[in-house]
């Protein structure tokens, strides 16, 4: 039996974001397209970031303000108050550059179906894009681990 590769399983026709587009329009985009995320691309193709059903999500998310105590004339935030000013702005974002994730995992076409399953569970993405010379050629979801696992 042959090893399966990313370049196996992998989606080449890649539905893909602006940074400029809205929040609004990404979100038809994935729903139309039936998919759970969408590489954010410059205009020359680079890879910018990542855009997942989790980020358009918090849209509307109820944000919880982080508890503190007043002690003096400070105030001392018992929760992380980064992660809510990083919640706060990708709920209150209208820009897709502003919801997406930067530091965007990625592997290439020759890796292993077993290492592609090994990142995404330990990197917890959804969708994984696969690079070749610093250019996007395809990804792979879970679904398509998943639907390789059914191959005789």
């Amino acid at each position: 039996m042959t090893e399966i590769l990313a370049r196996d399983i992998m989606t080449t026709e890649i539905v893909t974001l602006g940074p400029e587009q809205t929040v609004t329009e990404a979100a038809k985009i994935l729903s139309e397209h039936h998919i759970s995320g969408a590489p954010v691309l410059d205009n020359g193709g680079n890879l910018l970031g990542i855009v997942s059903e989790n980020d358009l999500i918090i849209q509307d998310v109820k944000l919880h303000f982080p508890h503190y105590i007043q002690f003096l004339d400070s105030y001392i935030y018992l929760g992380s108050l980064a992660k809510f000013e990083s919640t706060l702005k990708k709920a209150v974002a209208a820009k897709v550059k502003e919801i997406m994730t930067p530091d965007v995992t990625t592997t290439v076409p020759e890796a292993s179906i077993e290492d592609v399953a090994t990142l995404m569970v330990r990197q917890n993405v959804h969708l994984l894009p696969i690079m070749k010379d610093s250019h996007l050629v395809g990804v792979v979801s879970k679904g398509d681990i998943v639907r390789s696992l059914g191959r005789d």
